[in-house]
């Protein structure tokens, strides 16, 4: 049986990765880029890149593909395209980005240290609303809150 962690490493070797200031350079130099958060909807109202979309972690396959309810029409005709893929922390992006290269994404890239990394960056992060987040609210977004019964058993 393997962990979360024991999954997403085995499989780094086998995708494409970007660091948030990478992603910067690309957006800055304009290179043509689909933003795909794959957090939940609360984690991107929160905050999230200005310019990304939201789809959920749980529907990036059929959000990647024609005839869904799911279906993102821009996001399924982007196989050929640079689409880089967001997270909390780039483990949850990992894996999204091995999958979709079995789906046949060609420039599909997790970008490493996720959102978190970005706000460590400061770069801009914007809410919902359009509000431009601040680090420190950043921070308190990314603070963990793991309770003590979803800790390991001793």
């Amino acid at each position: 049986m393997k962990t979360y962690v024991q999954l997403v490493t085995d499989i780094l070797a086998e995708i494409k990765e970007l660091f948030p200031w990478d992603v910067s350079e690309k957006m800055d130099n304009g290179e043509e880029l689909i933003i795909v958060d794959v957090r939940e909807p609360y984690e991107y109202d929160c905050m999230h890149i200005e310019g990304s979309i939201n789809v959920p972690r749980g529907v990036l396959e059929s959000a990647c593909d024609f005839g869904y309810e799911e279906t993102v029409p821009n996001l399924a005709a982007a196989r050929d395209k640079q689409v880089v893929l967001v997270c909390r922390s780039g483990n949850r992006t990992a894996l999204a980005a091995y999958v979709m290269q079995q789906m046949g994404y060609t420039q599909v890239y997790s970008m490493k240290t996720g959102m978190a990394g970005w706000n460590d960056y400061e770069l801009p992060m914007i809410s919902n609303d359009g509000h431009k987040i601040s680090v420190e609210e950043g921070d308190a977004c990314f603070t963990t809150r793991v309770r003590p019964d979803q800790m390991p058993p001793k």
